[in-house]
């Protein structure tokens, strides 16, 4: 793959399989989520791709920074990279689950590592899902319609159409309307 064809998937070029069979949802708009990632190219796309659709996003470079935000700031939706400086995202992954105060935030594990073992690992610890570097804005979306559709994150709330009405001035009232108002 190609470094142009590397950054057209990171930014949407490239949507998952089963992506446009029906209608993707969206976490609820504001969500607060947490990018842990030691590559500062995958902090600032993934982050992008989160704030254009809405959501909230801090970010972490390393898995003692990372607990100490999920911690503090209490995030809805983390995304944990596996191979990190220090604690790795397996790592990572294990203390947010054994923590009260945060094991119940859905965490997707990235990795560029395209070794199955990792994603057995990944299940096996307790991550909600699991997306492969390079990855794409179609991807991102596809796990967050996850974890909305399975109720571990709120849905976007659509906001029905406004109707306008169009009111007719009481000259224009039909004669049998306008003299019941006298």
């Amino acid at each position: 793959m190609s470094g142009i064809d590397f950054f057209k998937r990171l930014l949407g070029g490239h949507a998952p399989e089963g992506a446009h069979r029906g209608h993707l949802v969206q976490a609820a708009k504001g969500l607060r989520t947490l990018v842990v990632d030691d590559s500062p190219t995958i902090r600032a796309v993934l982050g992008k791709m989160l704030e254009q659709e809405g959501y909230g996003v801090q970010k972490a470079v390393d898995g003692e920074s990372a607990l100490e935000l999920a911690k503090t700031e209490q995030p809805e939706l983390i995304f944990l990279d596996v191979v990190l400086p220090g604690i790795n995202g397996f790592a990572v992954l294990r203390a947010l689950r054994h923590d009260p105060l945060t094991q119940h935030i859905p965490i997707v594990m990235i990795s560029g590592n395209q070794q199955a073992t990792e994603q057995f690992y990944v299940q096996r610890f307790g991550a909600d899902d699991f997306i492969r570097k390079p990855f794409g804005l179609g991807e991102v979306q596809q796990s967050i319609d996850q974890l909305v559709r399975a109720e571990r994150l709120p849905a976007r709330v659509s906001t029905p159409p406004m109707v306008i009405a169009t009111v007719t001035p009481y000259e224009e009232l039909p004669s049998t309307l306008s003299g019941m108002a006298a």
